[in-house]
């Protein structure tokens, strides 16, 4: 059943439309995350879901109730904002209770219920700290537990780790999502890294110029892109000029190579197309027996840690090829010939 609703959302800004023809329902308990670049309208969207922008067009509800033109302490949603935000003359126990005191709830229930947003969060020993006091996770954490401490309808989350350094912000985000999924709160999240989308979400939207570029779970959106957009922005990703041979078996030619993908629909002989092939779907014919086996000619090899990333040259077009690093793992010297396959599946055929 859909909990938050989103209908033909618009927002204009004098003559530059920031949003366009925005279609969502979310599910009760979903965490779907907004991805793109700057400028794509991913933080505009939040903000009308909020109260903070209202739509020029369209309508927001939540549990079927229309919020669109209500101010935002009249609809029942928590924010977390990129820079914490937290009143500097409070205390933690009173920024969290900050929203409930304005609410005008008992000093009892305030107090309980802060207890308990602090015992979620971990933080019980720094009630009565400043957050000059707090590292930037431990004021993060203070601000998602104000955020749900009135108990809100969603929880709407502006890139809130992006001010974090790289180690904090992986077992923050994945303390962000087991709180999610213990409250059982609807979520949406904001951000432009593509791995804080993939390992939070249960459904990604991705975003480009106020448009929706494709909407799934984080399976779909890497493994099957529908648009040249997602494609190159979600993973690393080969993309290469291809003619359509033979739209029936789906064979296609980059620089003389011959390739067969079964995502060949709607086209025919002759057609230029742009095709894609993720890197790890690559592998050196010895290993595994596949549908697409070409010649190939070894550029460069660079070690990644746990991958080793091998470039190959298939006519005068440029691939990438992950495998994983192994004690065992025998590879070629730059410059010899070699053969590397991957499966019609594989081969994407990509959407203007």
């Amino acid at each position: 059943m859909t909990h938050l609703a989103l209908k033909n959302i618009s927002k204009q800004f004098g003559d530059f439309v920031a949003v366009r023809d925005f279609n969502l329902d979310v599910k009760k308990g979903e965490f779907v995350s907004f991805l793109g670049p700057s400028g794509c309208g991913k933080t505009t969207t939040l903000r009308m879901i909020a109260g903070f922008e209202i739509p020029s067009s369209g309508m927001i509800s939540i549990e079927g109730i229309d919020i669109t033109d209500k101010a935002p302490n009249q609809r029942n949603v928590g924010m977390v904002f990129q820079s914490y935000a937290l009143f500097p003359n409070m205390t933690v126990a009173q920024n969290i209770g900050f929203g409930l005191q304005v609410r005008k709830e008992k000093e009892s229930d305030i107090k309980d219920r802060v207890k308990e947003m602090l015992s979620i969060i971990h933080m019980e020993e720094k009630a009565n700290s400043y957050p000059y006091q707090l590292s930037g996770g431990q004021m993060q954490r203070v601000a998602l537990a104000r955020a749900l401490a009135i108990r809100p309808e969603v929880l709407l989350l502006d890139e809130p780790l992006s001010a974090l350094d790289a180690k904090i912000r992986v077992s923050l985000r994945a303390e962000i999502r087991s709180i999610q999924q213990k409250l059982g709160i609807t979520a949406i999240y904001v951000t432009h890294d593509q791995e804080e989308a993939l390992s939070l979400s249960d459904r990604i939207v991705v975003m480009n110029v106020g448009e929706m570029e494709q909407v799934g779970t984080p399976f779909e959106t890497y493994n099957f892109p529908k648009t040249r957009f997602v494609a190159n922005f979600v993973g690393s990703l080969n993309t290469a000029d291809a003619e359509v041979l033979d739209p029936a078996s789906g064979l296609l030619s980059v620089d003389g190579a011959r390739f067969s993908s079964s995502d060949i629909k709607g086209h025919k002989k002759g057609d230029k197309v742009k095709i894609a092939i993720r890197p790890e779907r690559f592998s050196f014919l010895s290993e595994e027996k596949k549908e697409n086996i070409v010649d190939c000619t070894i550029e460069n090899i660079t070690f990644l840690g746990s991958v080793v990333r091998i470039r190959v040259k298939i006519g005068n077009t440029k691939f990438d090829m992950d495998t994983f690093n192994r004690p065992s793992l025998e590879l070629p010297k730059v410059g010899e010939k070699s053969q590397i396959a991957c499966s019609r599946k594989a081969v994407l055929v990509l959407d203007e």
